[in-house]
C-alpha cells in the first residue's frame, strides 16, 4: 500500500478481533471507507447489521492500531508488501469472492492480476513419475508465461514451483491460514 496511513488502518482492521473478510466488507460498505470505520461512534456501529457489543468495542479499541505499527515496522524490516483488498494491486479475480481475504501480504515480484495464471495442485506424497509429468507440464506453458500458483506444500506444489522457477517463470506460493 502506498500510504503508511491507509496501511495502519487496513491493518488495524484486520486485527480486530471477530473481523473477517465479509464483516470488514460491509463495514466499509456502511461507513464508507476503512477510515471511517475507526472514526463511527459506537452507537452508529450498533446500528450495522450483524455488529454487536463485542465488535463495536473491539472496533474503538486503541490497541489494534498499536499493533497495527508494529506489523507495519515488521513488514518494512523483511520488505514484505500488504495488499488490501480496495488497492489496484489486490487480485482482480479475488475481489469478487465474497469471504475472499482482506488483505493479502506478498515477498518478491508477482503480478498477482496477471492475465494468465495457473494453479497447480497435487499429492505431498510425489512420484518420481509425478515429477516428470509435473515438470513436463510446467515446462510446456513456460510459451504462455502464466503465473504459478500453489498452496506451497511438499510434493506437486514444490516440484512446480522450482520448474517453474527454473524456466524463469513467476510464482505465487498462498499459505492458508485464518
Amino acid at each position: 500500500m502506498k500510504d503508511e496511513t491507509e496501511l495502519k488502518y487496513a491493518l488495524a482492521l484486520c486485527l480486530v478481533p471477530g473481523v473477517g473478510g465479509i464483516t470488514a466488507k460491509k463495514l466499509i460498505s456502511y461507513c464508507g471507507g476503512v477510515e471511517a470505520i475507526f472514526r463511527e461512534k459506537k452507537a452508529a456501529l450498533l446500528k450495522i447489521p450483524g455488529i454487536g457489543e463485542y465488535l463495536a468495542t473491539s472496533l474503538l479499541n486503541q490497541e489494534v492500531f498499536d499493533r497495527a505499527e508494529k506489523e507495519i515496522v515488521f513488514l518494512k524490516k523483511h520488505n514484505i508488501n500488504a495488499f488490501f483488498y480496495l488497492s489496484k494491486e489486490y487480485p482482480s479475480r479475488l475481489k469478487h469472492c465474497e469471504d475472499g481475504p482482506i488483505m493479502l501480504f506478498t515477498k518478491g515480484v508477482a503480478n498477482l492480476n496477471s492475465s494468465k495464471v495457473i494453479s497447480v495442485v497435487g499429492t505431498r506424497s510425489i512420484t518420481a513419475y509425478g515429477r516428470e509429468q509435473c515438470a513436463a507440464i510446467i515446462e510446456g506453458l513456460k510459451k504462455h508465461n502464466p503465473l504459478i500458483v500453489s498452496g506451497l506444500a511438499f510434493g506437486v506444489d514444490a516440484c512446480a514451483h522450482k520448474k517453474a522457477l527454473d524456466e524463469g517463470l513467476h510464482t505465487a506460493g498462498v499459505l492458508g491460514h485464518g
